[in-house]
């Protein structure tokens, strides 16, 4: 075919699908407007898939969820079509050219992730709903695939993985915006402040979470040394941002994990050795047994309930005996640890909690937000949950992957030669810290507004273990000297 011909071709279609759009918008169908839109993603995937994973990280925040209740569906859109069409096309890859990076899967967070989404098989098996097990696996797949394993082979270039983060968090901003002057309209209020960042985050302490992630990258981005001082004084402005985010999330949880991110980042940057951490945190566990009344009846005496007082709002996060939110999730812990104790090996099955739990609920546990139906949500914690649902091997596997993580941080750290890579691993390890202590208390990690970057940040510091932890070659001066 000649050019003249194809050109022509071109003209023909572009005029009868504009004609037959136009036709049906007067009909008031609208979806074929979005074709061209579709067709540029399919091209995407096969030809550049990266750009893929950028668009699924730009989107994450601000995707909205469609819930069926009827059918226990709940869907993130557009992310989650795309996680899932990743996952079809990596799926796909393996079956056809059968390869991947071996320095990956031997490297020890891949093996503990597959140990981790192994078990949720076998204990899908065994589940008391099989259907929403499975479901709960898939789930898993679609954010793990494309953000862990696809995202590594990404990260092979080092500015990828600073690319995924500004993608993730100039959305945020622009929801922290949104959130923030709705509430300024509600006059601050803290309990308005639960719900003002919907329809893109599903309530205050997931969307808390998500700017902690990113508060220790972007302080770090701050004194990246490989960015210029515009590029400095943008990532300055935006993770003043995010503080302001994360002070008017008014999530407690988030605090707490950021600050104890600061303190791990003084332990690395001082280099204090594991012995000594590991003998305080002992020190910690053994002084918080023997002085446990002592320290319960100190707690009950805590009257503070949330507030959007900063101070009184601080307080409060150790009031057991009024805070309906710190007495709920000791109510949904209760229960976890009953549903274990029935079930100590298998569990009832991975995503099942939120089915189940309502018989295992004690009317002493209760409190004004429980509900006899037991259809309040989740166990609030990333390790207790597994605990209940794939049993003690379940939550020894999460676990498992916190400590891959965090050994190969801390030994990268340590080691690096790199100061890029070492810096890198550092803030990217560091966010991380903060959704592993906020998963003590909370569990988003079924969501793509956690997974994505959680997920992400586990991939770069993997990706800078393999791939780029090697010194600087330095070049030589005109002496011929280095």
């Amino acid at each position: 075919m000649t050019d003249k011909k194809k050109l022509i071709w071109v003209y023909v279609i572009s005029v009868i699908f504009i004609a037959l759009n136009i036709f049906l918008i007067i009909k008031e169908f609208y979806w074929l407007s979005l074709l061209p839109i579709v067709l540029i993603i399919v091209l995407l995937f096969f030809f550049s898939l990266d750009k893929v994973i950028y668009f699924i990280a730009f989107a994450t925040p601000l995707a909205f969820t469609l819930r069926d209740y009827d059918a226990r569906i709940s869907l993130s859109l557009p992310t989650e079509p795309l996680l899932f069409a990743v996952l079809l096309l990596f799926i796909l890859k393996l079956i056809f050219e059968r390869k991947y990076d071996m320095k990956v899967l031997k490297h020890p967070v891949t093996i503990s992730i597959l140990f981790y989404l192994v078990w949720i098989v076998i204990t899908s098996i065994t589940s008391e709903i099989p259907l929403v097990s499975f479901k709960f696996f898939m789930a898993r797949l679609w954010f793990i695939i494309p953000f862990y394993f696809v995202a590594i082979i990404l990260f092979k270039k080092i500015n990828s993985i600073r690319i995924v983060s500004w993608l993730y968090v100039i959305p945020l901003c622009i929801v922290i915006f949104y959130a923030t002057y709705r509430l300024y309209l509600w006059a601050f209020d803290e309990q308005a402040a639960h719900w003002v960042m919907d329809p893109f985050y599903n309530d205050h302490t997931a969307y808390g979470a998500a700017i902690a992630l990113f508060v220790p990258v972007f302080f770090g981005f701050v004194i990246d040394k490989h960015y210029n001082r515009t590029q400095n004084l943008f990532a300055g402005i935006l993770l003043v941002i995010l503080l302001g985010g994360l002070y008017f999330s008014y999530s407690r949880a988030a605090w707490v994990s950021v600050v104890v991110a600061v303190l791990v980042g003084f332990l690395m940057y001082f280099r204090v050795k594991f012995r000594w951490i590991f003998l305080l945190i002992t020190a910690m566990v053994i002084a918080f047994f023997y002085f446990q009344n002592e320290i319960l009846w100190k707690l009950e005496k805590n009257k503070q309930d949330s507030s959007a007082d900063f101070v009184k709002h601080v307080e409060s996060i150790s009031n057991i005996s009024s805070d309906a939110s710190n007495l709920e999730r000791l109510n949904r812990w209760q229960s976890a640890l009953r549903m274990f104790h029935q079930r100590p090996f298998w569990g009832w099955g991975p995503g099942t909690y939120q089915f189940i739990y309502a018989p295992f609920q004690q009317s002493k546990d209760k409190t004004i937000i429980s509900t006899n139906a037991g259809d309040k949500g989740t166990a609030h914690s990333e390790y207790i949950g597994p605990l209940a649902e794939s049993g003690i091997i379940g939550m020894f596997s999460v676990f498992a992957i916190v400590i891959a993580i965090s050994y190969t941080a801390i030994k990268l750290y340590r080691k690096a030669k790199n100061p890029e890579v070492k810096l890198l691993s550092l803030i990217y390890f560091l966010g991380l810290v903060t959704y592993f202590v906020h998963g003590a208390m909370n569990n988003f990690l079924d969501t793509d507004k956690a997974s994505v970057p959680f997920w992400a940040f586990a991939a770069s510091i993997v990706a800078l273990d393999i791939y780029h932890n090697k010194p600087v070659i330095e070049a030589p001066d005109e002496k011929g000297d280095k």
